[in-house]
Formats: structure tokens, sequence, C-alpha cells
């Protein structure tokens, strides 16, 4: 990976605020704003037709995640994702759908709709951890799915998907995961992982706009369920090259997954998207897993000798980029912190620190020290 000076000149936000809130919305890295900007001024210039626009990240998308671009589908963002594999799924009498507590609402809304009529069993976390064992106990032949976060948003705790996925498979039941907080800060390995569905929006750790996500189906359940919505975007695209006219008498979907697809998506946010995307894979995950690690770590160990509690989890493999500092004045405390240019969160009565791999370590002691005296 390039030296930390140079990684810190393609963002912008570095001269102007200590930016440690990637689990919200991140800020646009120079290349993918500067990739937005030629998009807008080619098609204000010349018009969409004069576009060469490629798969719009499809394929980058399935590199990051292991999975095939076929097994790849646009969609607006990670709650549109949910809510797909949602509702292409069969419920017979007595279903239920097993998650955690810890779950940001999109994980678990879907299920809540009284139309479906599934059952939600919450698995309680200990002491900020989702054991395995109380998931075993949870998932049984009445499951239908099990819908968990790869890494959960409030402290930062990693969910072990290929342990998850062996529990649900057992019971015959599918694995979905919302990988918002992971994608672009975690290597992630669907195939070597049996992860069934997989959907992440591109504006925390991928470090793209809005507007833009990703939905990932395993290669054989594609052609297994019909979607619930359907448009033009829907159906198999050789057809109309083909014969330059639309089939609207009868309903051939796509083979892969942009049968689950509905229409135009935003282009412009998927031109950032991918250009977020080809950058962080240059980098590698794995690098900047590394170095994200290694700020967090600092992060603790200074949170800790100054007696600070925290809410996340200290193991190593329940580790993320996210950290939860337990304070009875986070509100407070995060708004002293903006007003210093320091932006955080404040989330169950703690203060969320969410460093990228453009932080420092300076960033980190200045943060440590204005909590200090917030305190």
């Amino acid at each position: 990976m390039e030296s930390l000076e140079r990684i810190r000149e393609l963002f912008p936000i570095v001269k102007n605020k200590v930016f440690l809130n990637h689990a919200a919305q991140s800020p646009l890295p120079k290349p993918v704003a500067d990739a937005m900007r030629k998009y807008i001024e080619d098609f204000s210039n010349f018009g969409a037709s004069a576009l060469e626009l490629t798969d719009l990240g499809k394929s980058l998308f399935a590199k990051l995640i292991g999975a095939k671009p076929e097994e790849i589908a646009l969609v607006e963002n990670t709650s549109v994702g949910l809510n797909i594999a949602a509702n292409v799924l069969h419920y017979p009498p007595g279903s239920k759908v097993v998650t955690t507590d810890l779950e940001y609402p999109s994980v678990v809304y879907p299920w809540l709709r009284k139309s479906l009529g599934v059952k939600v069993q919450y698995v309680k976390n200990v002491d900020g951890k989702i054991l395995l064992e109380d998931v075993e106990k949870a998932v049984d032949d009445k499951t239908v799915a099990v819908a968990v976060s790869h890494v959960e948003y409030v402290n930062g705790f990693r969910n072990d998907l290929k342990a998850l996925s062996e529990i649900a498979h057992e019971h015959g039941a599918i694995l979905i995961v919302d990988a918002i907080q992971s994608a672009g800060v975690i290597p992630i390995d669907v195939k070597r992982d049996n992860v069934d569905f997989l959907t992440a929006a591109c504006y925390k750790w991928l470090l793209g706009p809005a507007g833009a996500a990703y939905l990932y189906v395993k290669e054989e359940l594609i052609r297994e369920f019909e979607p619930p919505y359907v448009g033009w975007a829907s159906v198999n695209q050789e057809v109309f090259e083909t014969i330059d006219f639309w089939d609207i008498w009868s309903l051939r979907l796509s083979e892969n997954a942009s049968r689950f697809e509905v229409g135009t998506p935003s282009t412009v946010s998927f031109v950032g998207a991918a250009e977020a995307i080809k950058m962080l894979l240059e980098f590698g995950i794995q690098n900047i897993e590394n170095r994200v690690i290694k700020l967090t770590d600092r992060l603790m160990e200074s949170a800790k000798a100054l007696g600070f509690e925290l809410q996340t989890p200290e193991e190593k493999p329940y580790r993320s980029g996210i950290v939860n500092i337990k304070t009875d004045k986070a509100q407070q405390i995060v708004r002293e912190l903006r007003e210093k240019d320091i932006v955080v969160s404040a989330r169950a009565h703690g203060i969320r620190v969410s460093p990228h791999f453009y932080n420092t370590e300076k960033e980190i002691d200045t943060l440590v020290d204005v909590i200090n005296k917030s305190r």
C-alpha cells in the first residue's frame, strides 16, 4: 500500500475535519468525486448516448466479495436489497426468521410486516456478542432464513458468517447478510462462507455516494425466485438487442441476478461507486483491514487507560472498524467534538468511532484527548 501521506492526498476532508464516522456516511475521495463530475460533464455536453459505461461496478463488487458478476444486481440501497430477499422467499405456515437484538432496523423490518405472516425470533446478545450456541438454539426446521449484519452497527461486533451459514443450512434455511458495515474494510468471501444473499450500499466504508448498492444472490438460487417487482431491466436484454422491439406479451426474466433489477438506476451514483471500489481493491482490502484494526487497537487501549468502558468486544475475531466508548454524556460530547471539527456519532449511550485506512494515530489521540476533557 502507498504511503499514508500519499493516501491522504486523495481525501480532501482531512484539510477540514478529523473524520472518524465512516459507519455513518463517508466523505467522497477525490477520484470518486472526479469520476462523477466527469460523467456529469460528458452527459451535459454530449448526452447519454456518448457515454461508454461498463457494468456499473458489478464486476468490481463481485471481485470484492468473491462472487461472479452474474450473481450481482444493482439496487438503490441496502434496505432495498434486504426487502428483495424477504419478499422472494416462501413462508409455509408456522415459518420464522431468526435475527439478533443488535440489528439495524432494515435487517428486521421487512419480516415484521403482517402480510408475510412470519414469526421473528431474536437472539439476545451477551455482553455485546452474538453467541453461536444461542443461534443454534434458535434455528430449527421452521426457520426460513437467518438475517444478520456482518458487522453490527452499534458496537462493531463481527458475526461469523461461515458458522452462521452452516447453522442455517443444516435446517434448510438461508443466510441473508447486510454487509454495509463490512464491505470495503473487511475481506468478504461469499463462496467460502456459503452466503445466500448479501447486500451493501456504497456510502459508508466503500467510500462511494448514496444511491448505489449491490445485491448478491447465490447462483444456484437465482432462477428459484421470482422478483417482487419487475420492469424492463428484469428481462433478458439479448432478446431486445436481437429483435429491436420489446416483447410485452411474455415475461422472460433474466437468468442472472439482474432479474432483481427493475429500471434505470442512478447512473452517476454507480459511476462513483465503481471508482471507489476500484480504488479500494487497488489498495487491498486486507491492507485496509490491518490499518483500521491498528487504529482501533490504539483507540481502545487509550480509552481503557483513561478508565472508559468499551461496548465493543475486544476479541480479535469479533473486531471490525467500529468502536463504541460508553458514556452517559454521549450526545453532549459528540456535539463538543463537532465544534472542534472532529466527527463521530452517538449510539446506544456511547460514542461510536469508525476510522478508515487514511486516518492517523494523531487523529485518534486528538479524539481521545477531547473526550477525556469533556467527560
